[in-house]
């Protein structure tokens, strides 16, 4: 699943193309994917001048003056920028064709499993914080309002391991299955820790390594596991430096012992038994 530098990667890739663009069409090749397109979309955008794109955790953000559209890859979706009359192919579900000085454009959203979404918040319905999908979310983990003070007070009365809380995304976002594991790792702590026992300092140091671990993954284009792809069709190359994810029994970079896996609230997790305590 892409997680948050795989659409960091995404926003920065298509902002150049679509920013200050207006929208000539849109184009629905079915009712919709994980919820049903929203009504009357194409009436909405047609003729409307893009703003600024934005990201909030996992959900890209495309800005208008009367409202955002809010594009989630799901589990195997990717955006392309595409020349005009590109011809379609059996997962190319939504389109965006814009336009600038530089002629038309097409934004297309493939997605082959089909757990992406396309969503319309009308400015009229109140600021976009307020949208299902997104009031719930945690601080963003590139931005000032994440620290170690924050998961050390937020984390006091909960007995959940570390892992759960970080992938639960109520107190910090975007940190998925692949950095949750790497961040941990480089910090230290074992993920079945319970995250109420973990000290000040110590959170201090993860939520350093958090941050590292993003902005390297996003410099590096992200991870491209199974269907992620840039917006120019090029792989993220973050998973050549992994130290746990998806390398079990392999020796620790660091240590030398063997990668070990475990699964916590269904979802794999990898770390080094000696270098995380």
């Amino acid at each position: 699943m892409p997680e948050l530098p795989e659409v960091e990667v995404t926003r920065r890739g298509v902002a150049p193309h679509i920013e200050g663009r207006t929208v000539r069409a849109v184009v629905l090749r079915r009712d919709g994917l994980r919820w049903p397109f929203p009504a009357a979309l194409g009436a909405q955008l047609s003729g409307q001048t893009i703003g600024l794109t934005g990201r909030r955790g996992k959900y890209l953000l495309i800005h208008f003056q009367h409202g955002t559209l809010i594009i989630h890859l799901g589990m195997s979706g990717h955006l392309r920028v595409l020349p005009p009359g590109t011809e379609a192919l059996k997962h190319d579900h939504f389109d965006l064709v814009v336009s600038g000085v530089d002629g038309e454009q097409v934004l297309r959203l493939s997605d082959p499993r089909r757990f992406g979404a396309v969503l319309w918040h009308d400015l009229a319905d109140g600021p976009l914080d307020t949208h299902a999908l997104l009031r719930g979310l945690g601080v963003e983990p590139l931005e000032g309002a994440f620290t170690g003070q924050l998961l050390f007070e937020k984390t006091r009365k909960r007995s959940t391991n570390i892992k759960q809380v970080l992938l639960a995304g109520d107190i910090v976002v975007g940190v998925g299955n692949i950095y949750c594991s790497e961040s941990l790792f480089r910090a230290g702590i074992n993920p079945k820790t319970q995250a109420g026992r973990i000290s000040l300092a110590r959170y201090e140091k993860l939520a350093q390594a958090i941050r590292d671990v993003l902005a390297e993954a996003i410099i590096q284009g992200g991870s491209t596991l199974r269907d992620f792809l840039h917006v120019n069709g090029q792989s993220g190359y973050f998973q050549q430096t992994y130290f746990t994810y998806n390398r079990t029994g392999k020796p620790c970079r660091v240590c030398g012992a063997p990668i070990r896996q475990i699964v916590q609230g269904q979802r794999s997790t990898f770390y080094c038994v000696n270098c995380q305590k």
